[in-house]
């Protein structure tokens, strides 16, 4: 049964592909989302005609948006939209409509928009719908319109600011990541673009999210800020069954190697990765940042806390020479900061890290799992602010984790672990150079020795090192930070799990 039987009230919206228009605020997207999840799922259409179904990877490059066929672009608004067509891996159909004083009417196919190159057209037909779409705004100059959001594939988007270029992505929700078992992957299934008054410093798009155990109301506020593009995300869950693995505000990155794990790889390259760490700002006001790794099997970590503050994915290493890759241009890849709005509660920050030999499929997760499960029946809320930019300051006074590497230290018999940290910040390159400062360190099991922490001449960057003996031990969580003759914090905290 097409989701058009299946609810009436979207129907309603797609029947016409003219001018007809229904009324629209924000409450309609999430009445259609609950009235959806009384019904059984039933996924979108991913019929093609037979030409279209079957092109490759490379023919579907072929299809390109007609520029001049832009939304918006004659109406001097500060945005535009451009539209992706189904085929490839985009098969499912995705329904997207225009919102203009306070009513929505469907966009209906139309296959001038697009270029096929050598490719030969599919027909023409008003209902074959979209597979996504993107934004465009004045990113990096005044005079022209940059990418900067897409929306394309299940229910993932990604986002840039001004001099960087798409790394990794968002989601509307992750449903059993590094779980046993299949993961059930949500889509956004339907759109709802808000034209914007000329002069709008935002844009506001709506979503319908839809799975097998759970429908969904996204509305999302889009600022381009120069140094960071902001989305503020106001999220409604209601779930078919009881929710016992949702992941919120997810994140999906890559990472492949750098100096600090970098175990069999013959590569040029001196790093592969679209984000090198995850970040937290707890709800005691701690500072965490735990280095991503390529590990041998599926690894998952859970950081338990209540009211958190923020968590990411994020991109430190900021030089060419740090990637020597011309092409990938990996540091220009975007960090992404989740920053909750109201309070999430208790829960975990959860970390998965997969296992990859390449740098093309994403292979780390991050999100926000509540301690209790999100019952049936009933609406769950999340707001929350996605910052997208080079760094997010949460805590600037102290310093940051630079570098981790770590390697077999000297040692008669049983060889010990050497772990070696770099930080670099203000907070310490500040310090005169008499100042005491020690390394607070502990492990789960085995025993830390010999911790120590020095100013680096060549660069002015502080060290801590520490040798781990980890006896029977088969994992190990480390945690360390730099602290002043006080005992207050110098340096954020640093987090590792041994073995890689």
């Amino acid at each position: 049964m097409p989701l058009m039987l299946a609810l009436p009230g979207l129907a309603a919206v797609r029947a016409a592909t003219g001018d007809a228009s229904t009324p629209f605020d924000d409450d309609t997207v999430p009445a259609l989302a609950r009235d959806l999840a009384t019904r059984a799922y039933v996924p979108p259409s991913r019929t093609l005609p037979a030409a279209l179904d079957a092109i490759d990877y490379d023919q579907f490059r072929d299809y390109r948006f007609r520029g001049e066929h832009a939304l918006w672009r004659d109406g001097g608004a500060p945005f535009q939209v451009q539209l992706f067509h189904r085929g490839f891996i985009f098969k499912d159909r995705v329904d997207l409509h225009v919102v203009e004083d306070g009513r929505a009417a469907p966009l209906p196919y139309r296959r001038e928009r697009f270029d096929f190159g050598p490719q030969v057209p599919p027909p023409d037909d008003p209902q074959l719908g979209h597979a996504g779409f993107r934004l465009h705004a004045p990113v990096n100059s005044p005079d022209y319109f940059d990418e900067l959001c897409v929306f394309l594939g299940a229910s993932y988007f990604r986002a840039v600011a001004r001099g960087l270029v798409y790394g990794l992505s968002a989601r509307g929700l992750a449903l059993g990541s590094g779980e046993p078992g299949p993961e059930e992957f949500p889509l956004f299934r339907a759109f709802w673009l808000e034209r914007p008054a000329p002069g709008a410093d935002h844009a506001v798009v709506h979503a319908l999210l839809d799975a097998p155990s759970v429908a969904g109301a996204y509305r999302f506020v889009l600022r381009p800020a120069g140094e960071e593009t902001v989305m503020d995300v106001d999220a409604r869950l209601y779930p078919r069954v009881a929710l016992r693995n949702a992941g919120i505000a997810p994140l999906t990155s890559m990472f492949e190697f750098d100096p600090g794990d970098r175990v069999g790889v013959d590569d040029f390259r001196p790093a592969v990765h679209d984000s090198d760490g995850l970040a937290m700002l707890n709800g005691r006001g701690e500072q965490v940042w735990r280095p991503l790794r390529n590990p041998a099997q599926v690894d998952h970590s859970g950081f338990q806390d209540e009211h958190p503050r923020g968590f990411g994915l994020m991109q430190r290493k900021r030089e060419f020479a740090d990637f020597q890759d011309a092409e990938a241009s990996y540091e220009k890849r975007p960090s992404a900061w989740v920053e909750p709005v109201g309070d999430w509660g208790a829960g975990e920050v959860h970390l998965v890290e997969l296992p990859t030999g390449n740098e093309f499929a994403d292979n780390i997760v991050a999100f926000w799992r509540p301690r209790e499960p999100l019952a049936a029946g009933r609406e769950h809320r999340f707001g929350y602010r996605l910052h997208w930019c080079r760094d997010h300051a949460w805590l600037p006074g102290l310093a940051r984790v630079a570098a981790t590497r770590s390697g077999e230290g000297d040692g008669d018999g049983v060889r010990p672990r050497q772990f070696v940290v770099d930080l670099e910040g203000e907070a310490l390159s500040a310090l005169p150079a008499d100042a005491q400062v020690r390394v607070e360190a502990s492990a789960s099991a085995g025993e830390l020795r010999n911790p120590v922490a020095y100013r680096l001449a060549a660069n002015g960057r502080w060290r801590m090192s520490f040798e781990l003996f980890p006896g029977e031990a088969d994992v190990v969580e480390l945690r360390a930070r730099l602290l002043d003759a006080a005992g207050a914090p110098l340096s954020e905290t640093w987090l590792w799990r041994w073995p890689a």
